[in-house]
């Protein structure tokens, strides 16, 4: 019995040191592998937590981004921490004993000197929590007793004034009540502000493609004020489909009554190789420029199986909200200076690998190779196994100016749950102009970091035609690539100017049908669209077809379209536009 206690002793000693150098492994990117990065891509490349019940899937969703003492504090639901930056590009992960992890939806609000945090709990009294050190981990309680029950909570503070929006349902609406900035208990009896139109709110309505008659979860309420205006955002239809947005009222108190803005949705995301932009919060970054962090869609292993993205955001001279999603997960700089546009933040670097031949190590007749490169979150390639050696290669067809590459691993047949000091993957990364003499690219061989959306920036651009990928470790599973991104500039030109656009409102006014002539050089076309013809604020992207039916307009409105065509050469816009009354 003694022996077996020393080994137990042993045993958690031994454990205990791993996981410090997991946690500092976390913090700390690979010098080895380290250049000065100045781009990002979505999904957001944090070390998001295996959910703790079955089954096996990672889950980020519901982020509150704020700024204290000049850095920036994200925290996202069922994450076990939050997370700290200093250049919205390399996050730091901090865990705390004090605060309520397990709670959906939290928010986090800056008064004077002071960082608050409250998250979800449909049963009272909530607990709301203090810091002044956030990357100690060290919160205490600021007041045991909040009265309300409410889920998706979001402190908003003006000038002295505290308030909280909250709501979460299919039935109740978004509601508000002001607090007392000193105890943080209500002043006000809550507010009912505003729910559900779905008859005439095409982007409130159910399903991946607004095309289902439940009624909508309206939920996620963030708040903004921006030239005496309050803009308050709420997030729909769920947190499920393609089609999670969030929508736009703007008011000139803080309590309503708010009116629908002319631009809606604020935030959308329908198509592409990660969709969604709903439930997030807006914030402005060092520079003054605005951000909006939101929840993405994966929803393959379970429904809430989620992801984070990032988008500008912009109030343009109308003082109209847009976030701008355009091609929003292909890299995107992060200024460090005040822009005034999203032409600012696009490094012109196209996607060079969607569709193009793959060979494999192996492979699973259910997740053949193919789908490594379908720009499709929810489909996978997996090799037989995870084991060291399992390749997955790629050919470019011609030599191509490669300037970044996005990993996504798809954690084929896990069973983590939490965190560990074990969850990392390394990988090298080989590149090759005849597909037999190899050279290294990236070596993460030794990479002890959990980087499951791994996006490399490379130090200069080269120019190959085959790239390989060989697993040297997985931390579970087989070693599956959902995705193997490939960015950077292809040798030919942009393809034509897409000039034909027939678009066809249907009865039910939130409903439109759109058609155009096939380009032959073109990979796929970018649907602007919006409520004024210089205000094409929405983007629908859509590969290798040449129709689409929208569903989520208002529809009272007048809309103006415009079709830009792309490849792996670069963007041609179009600059015919057509109305549609």
């Amino acid at each position: 019995m003694k022996t077996n206690s020393h080994l137990k002793t042993f045993s958690t000693r031994l454990f205990s040191i791993v996981f410090l150098g997991f946690i500092f492994s976390q913090c700390s990117p690979s010098k080895k592998n380290h250049v000065k990065q100045t781009t990002i891509c979505n999904p957001i490349n944090l070390s998001y937590r295996f959910a703790l019940e079955g089954p096996s899937r990672r889950e980020g969703a519901d982020p509150t981004v704020v700024i204290y003492k000049g850095e920036y504090y994200l925290f996202a639901s069922k994450s076990g921490g939050y997370w700290n930056s200093t250049d919205l590009i390399q996050w730091n992960f901090i865990t705390s004993k004090s605060l309520p992890f397990e709670d959906y939806a939290p928010t986090a609000v800056v008064i004077k000197d002071t960082l608050y945090f409250m998250a979800s709990n449909n049963k009272a009294p909530i607990t709301i929590y203090k810091t002044t050190d956030p990357k100690s981990g060290i919160w205490q309680v600021a007041n045991p007793n909040f009265p309300i029950a409410m889920t998706d909570p979001d402190l908003f503070y003006d000038n002295g004034r505290l308030f909280c929006y909250y709501g979460c349902s299919n039935k109740e609406p978004i509601y508000a009540v002001e607090l007392n900035t000193k105890t943080l208990n209500p002043i006000t009896k809550p507010v009912a502000l505003f729910n559900s139109n779905k008859e005439d709110y095409g982007w409130e309505r159910f399903g991946n493609y607004n095309e289902q008659p439940q009624r909508p979860w309206i939920e996620g309420a963030w708040m903004n004020k921006y030239k005496n205006k309050y803009y308050l955002q709420y997030a729909g239809p769920g947190t499920r489909f393609k089609s999670y947005s969030d929508g736009l009222y703007i008011s000139d108190n803080p309590l309503g009554p708010f009116t629908l803005a002319e631009h809606n949705p604020i935030s959308l995301k329908p198509e592409g190789f990660i969709t969604g932009a709903g439930h997030g919060s807006t914030f402005k970054d060092l520079y003054g420029n605005y951000w909006h962090v939101a929840t993405m869609v994966v929803t393959l292993k379970h429904k809430f199986e989620r992801r984070l993205g990032i988008f500008p955001m912009f109030f343009d001279k109308d003082q109209t909200l847009y976030t701008y999603t355009g091609y929003g997960d292909y890299p995107l700089v992060v200024p460090q200076k005040k822009i005034s546009s999203p032409d600012a933040l696009f490094p012109q670097w196209m996607l060079l690998s969607y569709n193009k031949p793959v060979k494999v190590s192996s492979q699973l007749d259910s997740h053949r190779q193919q789908l490594a490169v379908d720009e499709e979150i929810r489909t996978y390639w997996s090799a037989k196994t995870g084991n060291l050696g399992e390749w997955f290669s790629i050919d470019l067809e011609t030599p191509q100016d490669i300037y970044a590459l996005q990993v996504n691993f798809a954690e084929h047949n896990t069973t983590l749950h939490d965190r560990n000091p074990f969850i990392y993957y390394q990988y090298l990364i080989e590149f090759s102009n005849d597909g037999k003499t190899w050279n290294s690219l990236i070596d993460k061989t030794a990479s002890k970091i959990d980087a499951p959306h791994d996006y490399i920036q490379l130090e200069k651009p080269i120019k190959a035609r085959y790239l390989k990928i060989t697993n040297h470790h997985v931390p579970d599973g087989n070693f599956a690539l959902s995705d193997f991104r490939i960015f950077g500039k292809g040798n030919r030109a942009a393809p034509s100017k897409q000039t034909t656009l027939k678009i066809t409102r249907q009865e039910d006014k939130c409903i439109v049908s759109l058609k155009w002539q096939k380009i032959d050089d073109a990979v796929g076309y970018n649907i602007r669209y919006g409520s004024h013809p210089k205000k094409l604020y929405h983007n629908y992207q859509v590969l290798n077809n040449n129709s689409l039916t929208i569903r989520s307009l208002n529809k009272s409105q007048r809309y103006y379209f415009s079709i830009d065509s792309f490849n792996e050469n670069g963007i041609t816009k179009g600059q015919e536009i057509t109305t549609v009354e």
